[in-house]
């Protein structure tokens, strides 16, 4: 049994946290002027194996001109739609990868019973 399968598994919550992270401080900040939202880069683990964070990218790219308060200010840079599609990406991921490593466990705990 490859028991390196798991770790990947685990890289990738870890990863899917840090972005849920990112994106939840992106969408608190939706309405604070020339707020510059963060992006999370992924990139594929070790011996090609599972995904890790790469980088946290700040977007320093031109906000919006709103009107506040009768004066012309910078908004806020998030994409919210962007940042919502993507936490239910990384909800589903999640999901997902949780599921791999109870299958992991529940499969490892039958293999130590039977050798009991």
């Amino acid at each position: 049994m490859d028991i390196g399968g798991i770790d990947a598994n685990i890289q990738a919550l870890q990863a899917m946290g840090t972005d849920q992270a990112v994106r939840a401080n992106n969408i608190a900040n939706v309405s604070t002027e020339g707020f510059d939202p963060s992006t999370v880069h992924l990139e594929t683990g070790p011996e090609g194996q599972g995904v890790r964070v790469a980088a946290i990218l700040q977007d320093t790219g031109s906000a919006p001109m709103v009107y506040r308060n009768n004066e012309l200010v910078e908004g806020s840079g998030t994409d919210l739609a962007r940042d919502m599609v993507g936490m239910m990406v990384n909800q589903n991921a999640y999901a997902a990868n949780a599921a791999m490593v109870r299958s992991w466990d529940e499969t490892l705990g039958l293999l130590v019973n039977l050798k009991a």
